[in-house]
């Protein structure tokens, strides 16, 4: 089992940990909850373990000893933040945009918003946070992407996108870091 003075070997990844497949319930056992914050790492950045392995970095350096599932969902966050995942106030709509945006641009995915200036907060007051999301959500799924987003418990919406061939794996790995995903829902 690696700990945190071991060094990181991405190719490995954290496989040797568990020798299983997630189930709900895994994050309970020792060291469970570092290999969960790995493989979700992997899953929002597909195709790019460098930035995982950064974002992996960064949270390990974040978290520190503190290991209860709580800190580690916001290490992850705040590591991940405009890079891999988002967290916007649900009333800006241009900047809900844009973050989702910057994340499809990683995936080459551009998102057509159904409004003639996405920028535009005047053009985009009538359009609701749940129906942007919907719409973003549509299109990513189009080109094999999936856009989750959870409950947040205040007045902002997060989320991240993962490949639609993940989509059993997100919501185990979710479920176990105590995030209730969902599948474009805003």
């Amino acid at each position: 089992m690696p700990t945190r003075d071991d060094e990181f070997d991405p190719d490995d990844n954290f496989a040797h940990a568990t020798g299983h497949d997630f189930d709900e319930g895994d994050a309970e056992h020792e060291g469970d909850l570092e290999v969960l914050a790995w493989q979700w790492l992997l899953r929002i950045n597909p195709g790019d373990e460098e930035a995982a392995t950064q974002q992996f970095q960064a949270y390990r350096e974040l978290l520190g000893d503190d290991d209860d599932a709580e800190a580690v969902r916001d290490a992850l966050e705040r590591v991940t933040d405009w890079r891999a995942s988002f967290r916007i106030d649900e009333t800006e709509r241009t900047t809900l945009i844009d973050a989702i945006e910057t994340l499809a641009e990683r995936f080459r995915v551009d998102i057509d918003w159904g409004v003639e200036d996405p920028t535009d907060a005047v053009a985009l007051a009538g359009a609701s946070t749940g129906a942007l999301i919907e719409a973003a959500y549509d299109q990513l799924r189009v080109a094999g992407y999936t856009l989750w987003t959870w409950d947040t418990g205040d007045d902002t919406v997060a989320g991240v996108l993962a490949p639609r061939d993940d989509d059993e794996a997100m919501r185990v790995l979710g479920n176990a870091l105590g995030l209730d995903l969902r599948p474009g829902a805003g």
